[in-house]
């Protein structure tokens, strides 16, 4: 096995035995609703083996304030000690799902999981969904994981900070792609964040444009649409963001699948980026 993007129902299903793979559940809800929801899913039926992690207390840390946006990242040692937890090592194989289509928070983990250098995790196509809709084997038992160690760091080169946002207003060194729907990219509705709009200059890509029945369309789709965003801007000069940087891991995912390598996050996103009254918003009507 050596899965580092997406990977079926199908071929997933023929490995769950497999003495290296770890499975990991990443189900939740966003957005006023039951912020454990996707736990209490966990807890009723879930891939065999598969342990669960949780948005907000797993792959965020909440602690930091307003400029690290409303799902800050985690420090490494704890995401380290989740991983621990779920009985990762630096030679799982890992696979991450969620409902069904990876934006929540399927693309997140598995973004975490690169940060600190692990190429060996891919997010299950059509997540839960899928997994059901082929009647695959479930159950509602909770692993007993053996005792793992895993110690790693963040790649900082992977992430941009808001200073590297601020000069690229100028610069225009980077492409900023912004990954909510296009209504709160143009700022007509704004259901999360105290402000709406973009970063000026952004082009938006909603990671909706991502799937098809959904799962992520083919590489070659994928790789013809981003091309068609980029322009004369390489892959590596590209910075993704969304509204607090969840759904942006999702478009990594995809220009990942697309073989459009070395994009980069701005982690505060949206969220982080209209914490300060000094950054300024644009609009489209």
């Amino acid at each position: 096995m050596n899965w580092n993007s997406i990977i079926s129902a199908e071929e997933l299903s023929g490995h769950l035995h497999d003495p290296d793979l770890v499975i990991v559940d990443a189900r939740f809800t966003l957005g006023g609703a039951n912020a454990d929801a996707g736990e209490a899913a966990w807890h009723e039926s879930h891939l065999p083996n598969a342990s669960y992690v949780h948005l907000d207390r797993d792959l965020s840390d909440k602690r930091k304030p307003a400029q690290f946006g409303r799902h800050p990242l985690p420090n490494a040692d704890d995401f380290c000690h989740t991983l621990m937890r779920c009985g990762i090592s630096r030679q799982s194989q890992v696979v991450v799902y969620d409902a069904k289509d990876g934006a929540m928070a399927a693309a997140r983990f598995w973004y975490l999981l690169r940060l600190l250098g692990h190429e060996k995790v891919a997010v299950l196509d059509g997540g839960f969904a899928r997994w059901s809709e082929l009647g695959l084997p479930v159950n509602n038992d909770v692993p007993a994981h053996l005792p793992s160690l895993y110690h790693a760091d963040f790649d900082q080169v992977q992430m941009v900070s808001g200073d590297t946002v601020r000069n690229n207003l100028a610069s225009k060194e980077f492409l900023l792609l912004d990954a909510r729907a296009p209504e709160r990219y143009r700022g007509e509705v704004e259901p999360l964040d105290k402000v709406a709009g973009h970063i000026p200059g952004a082009l938006n890509r909603p990671y909706s444009l991502n799937l098809e029945n959904g799962c992520f369309r083919s590489a070659e789709l994928l790789k013809r649409d981003f091309l068609g965003l980029l322009g004369e801007h390489a892959a590596s000069e590209t910075i993704l963001y969304c509204g607090s940087g969840v759904t942006a891991c999702h478009n990594l995912l995809a220009m990942e699948i697309a073989g459009l390598t070395g994009a980069k996050i701005f982690p505060p996103s949206w969220s982080g980026w209209i914490s300060s009254a000094d950054n300024p918003v644009e609009t489209q009507k």
